[in-house]
């Protein structure tokens, strides 16, 4: 059995690394280096390798997110992109994200093939990790072996690989609301948000926690950040938040 690379699946590791090149900007530079000599790179620091299009024609619809994690804006280049980015900045291991990180090239055997990855994350202990994304339903049998290709290449490198579909329409709104609040000026000020974590010891609804804390044109925007950094937990999945909405203070439940 051969994987895309055309090489046995028991190949070495070491194999892997020559036939691998990673190509890369760092401070306006370009660089092409095989795998096993850039492995070690800050990806998460790098410039993207490609330019975002913003074409009227153009399927996808590309943009920039400013990410909490990074303090600094991400490109993306289409909602189901900007989505994924979304979960990244909230995800409290992610700590480091770069859009477009590199061009990742091989040989399958037949012809030459590259793929830009569309992030590089960069974990808590020090991990990357390359993230894809497409639909499910939208890949095709290229699509499919450069995914294989640059699993096969972290694999060798000890980063992670994730292939991300669609999330879960009502989860993923609820997200997309919190988002708003992501930024740290929204958790302010301290003492509300205190208050907060004390009121929802006691499960109970948004609405009336919110109330029990003060006014509530001050406190909802303070709740909605500490929904969307964990310190306050409520079911995301189930439907779309309303005031009824059960919520709680994550640890205490």
């Amino acid at each position: 059995m051969r994987d895309a690379l055309g090489l046995p699946v028991r190949a070495l590791d070491e194999a892997v690394l020559t036939a691998f090149e990673l190509d890369f900007h760092v401070d306006g530079v370009r660089r092409r280096r095989s795998l096993g000599a850039s492995w070690d790179t800050p990806f998460e620091a790098v410039e993207p390798v490609r330019e975002f299009s913003w074409r009227k024609d153009a399927q996808g619809f590309a943009g920039w997110y400013y990410s909490v994690t990074a303090r600094d804006h991400v490109g993306y280049e289409s909602w189901l992109e900007r989505d994924r980015l979304v979960l990244l900045d909230r995800a409290p291991e992610v700590v480091a994200i770069a859009s477009q990180p590199f061009w990742l090239h091989w040989h399958d055997g037949t012809r030459k093939r590259r793929h830009a990855p569309d992030y590089f994350v960069r974990l808590a202990d020090g991990q990357g990790r390359v993230v894809d994304v497409r639909a499910e339903d939208e890949l095709d049998e290229d699509t499919r072996e450069a995914f294989a290709a640059t699993e096969r290449a972290c694999r060798a490198v000890g980063w992670e690989f994730e292939w991300a579909g669609r999330p879960e329409p009502v989860f993923m709104a609820n997200i997309r609301w919190l988002a708003r609040y992501r930024r740290a000026r929204c958790g302010r000020p301290a003492s509300v948000a205190d208050g907060l974590v004390e009121i929802f010891r006691e499960p109970r609804g948004l609405w009336e926690g919110a109330g029990l804390a003060g006014d509530r044109l001050q406190v909802l925007p303070v709740l909605f950040h500490l929904l969307w950094s964990g310190v306050l937990g409520t079911d995301l999945a189930g439907g779309l938040m309303e005031t009824d909405s059960l919520v709680w203070t994550e640890g205490s439940r």
